[in-house]
């Protein structure tokens, strides 16, 4: 699956067009973190408890959205995006969109051969 932030991938063309995907995930810190978290704000740096945080729900919430496009019959999302929100004290919700499409090669739909290979030389 393609994923993008663009409108357009290099080499392929827009086949079809599904519409808007998106998955979401909302987390709530734990107690742990936040004693860290405090800690470090006092003596500054990266508050990894809040980056791993971040990351995994990021990817579940890319994961999520991938599946939907996938059971559209999508095999790229353009123009991905992410919004976070708080929705209660605590809890974040982290949202990934974009839009489904089905691509292909450019070259498929005019009926030419794909470029070949270079050639090496020995």
């Amino acid at each position: 699956m393609i994923i993008t932030n663009t409108e357009t991938v290099p080499g392929k063309r827009l086949v079809e067009h599904y519409g808007l995907v998106q998955g979401s995930t909302i987390r709530a810190k734990n107690i742990g973190r936040d004693l860290m978290a405090g800690m470090k704000n006092l003596v500054g740096g990266e508050l990894k408890g809040y980056t791993e945080l971040l990351q995994e729900s990021r990817d579940q919430a890319i994961e999520r959205m991938v599946k939907q496009a996938a059971e559209l019959g999508a095999n790229a999302v353009v123009n991905v995006r992410f919004s976070t929100s708080s929705v209660a004290a605590g809890a974040a919700e982290i949202l990934c969109y974009g839009t489904a499409v089905l691509m292909e090669e450019e070259h498929a739909s005019t009926g030419t051969p794909p470029p070949l290979p270079p050639t090496e030389a020995y």
